[in-house]
């Protein structure tokens, strides 16, 4: 005991208080975390560290402002991809157990810590005008219940305070699953899907929760450019390795 104190209850004390304030990690399940994240599971998640300032492919070493090789062949229609986090261990599995079986409490962390990287990342000059969710198709909505697109929109929106707009663009039919095709089939089932209704300003960000090939945001981004949007950015969660 020290001037009065027992050093051991006031630990406990403040791990006990931890604990309320932040329930239990999402991934070991430690009773001191933050925001659903202890911190050594928050450390561990696999960060972008290097990757392509166009489409935010991870690359194993990248310089600022470098681009992979497709992309410096043939530039995409948005201007830059912000995305944290490698479609890795643990990021695939909470993303997975949020967007098929919603179990929000995975995605949580999530969003705080991608509302804080947008903030980090982006000066108020560079800041969008307008945030628009990847639409799903009605059917996959009302099988689903939400879009996945839609919930990230409007907490990240809420945070950076940017409008959202999930009513500007829709997709004309429902397409096939996209998980299992490569690319080039994903432009081929992406080919004609969106279709703009309603008036985009000249800077935008497409929000979603993965970016796998980049069909689906190089497909709608090509739309929203056609509909006079110059400054597109993608905004997601997690990049799929190459």
């Amino acid at each position: 005991m020290i001037n009065g104190l027992n050093p051991l209850s006031t630990l406990i004390k403040r791990k006990v208080n931890s604990a309320k304030e932040g329930g239990r990690c999402v991934t070991c399940l430690s009773p001191y975390a933050s925001h659903g994240l202890c911190l050594g599971c928050r450390n561990d998640l696999p960060r972008n560290r290097w990757y392509c300032y166009s489409c935010a492919l991870p690359l194993a070493f990248a310089t600022p402002g470098m681009r992979c090789g497709e992309c410096q062949t043939a530039l995409p229609p948005f201007t830059r991809a912000l995305i944290p986090w490698r479609y890795q261990f643990p990021v695939d599995g909470m993303i997975g157990r949020y967007k098929y079986h919603g179990h929000r409490k995975f995605i949580r962390p999530l969003l705080a810590d991608f509302s804080q990287f947008l903030d980090q990342q982006l000066l108020p000059e560079q800041r969008p005008d307008l945030l628009i969710p990847a639409p799903m198709h009605w059917l996959r909505r009302w099988q689903r219940g939400f879009n996945q697109a839609q919930d990230i929109a409007e907490f990240v929106g809420t945070r950076l305070d940017i409008p959202v707009a999930a009513d500007v663009v829709r997709r004309r039919r429902r397409t096939s699953a996209q998980r299992g095709l490569n690319r080039a089939d994903r432009l081929v089932n992406l080919a004609n899907v969106f279709e703009v209704c309603g008036a985009i300003p000249e800077r935008v960000a497409i929000v979603d929760d993965v970016v796998t090939t980049g069909a689906t945001v190089r497909v709608l981004a090509r739309a929203l450019a056609d509909a006079g949007a110059r400054d597109i950015q993608i905004w997601a969660l997690a990049r799929t390795p190459g």
